[in-house]
């Protein structure tokens, strides 16, 4: 024999919450507590025509004031850009730090390059040699980099703009 509890039926919750009463003045305080409907806020007020998604989400400018240092980056991702063009250096490790324009020159000459290669090229060496520096706003820096390319000597030109608190090549010229 089996013996089972009643059901216990519960009020319904509430839909909506208690209201807040909002502040008034001295006078008349009591009255108009007593007459007053109490506040509840009811949806969120967002302006969703402020701004795009674009804006919000999108790519976000950086200063350079918060970047590490224009001259030095320049030289490193000029060595990285140069070794990948080379066929030496995958083209995912500068992906990165550059923009899709240049990430696809430079992924294109190093495929090329990469299939050219010989066993002499493995001892192919780029070293930077000079950087030459101008900022043009406080988050777009355009360098000239020197370097010696096996027997020759290159310029690289690129300009480096802040984005997402990194320094990325938006535009790259190999002379």
């Amino acid at each position: 024999m089996t013996t089972t509890t009643p059901l216990q039926v519960l009020p319904a919750p509430r839909h909506c919450p208690e209201g807040v009463p909002l502040p008034t003045h001295a006078q008349g305080r009591e009255e108009q507590a007593r007459t007053a409907t109490p506040y509840v806020q009811d949806a969120l007020a967002v302006d969703f025509a402020a701004a795009t998604d674009e804006q919000v989400f999108g790519p976000q400018t950086s200063l350079a004031t918060d970047l590490p240092d224009a001259r030095d980056w320049a030289a490193h991702i000029a060595q990285g850009l140069v070794e990948v063009m080379h066929g030496v250096r995958p083209p995912s490790q500068v992906m990165r730090w550059t923009t899709p324009e240049v990430y696809a020159v430079v992924a294109r000459r190093g495929s090329r390059a990469g299939r050219r290669r010989t066993a002499l090229d493995s001892a192919h060496r780029t070293r930077v040699i000079r950087v030459h520096l101008c900022e043009l706003s406080p988050h777009i820096a355009e360098a000239s980099v020197v370097m010696i390319d096996g027997q020759r000597v290159r310029a690289l030109a690129l300009r480096l703009v802040g984005r997402d608190r990194r320094w990325v090549v938006d535009a790259l010229q190999v002379g």
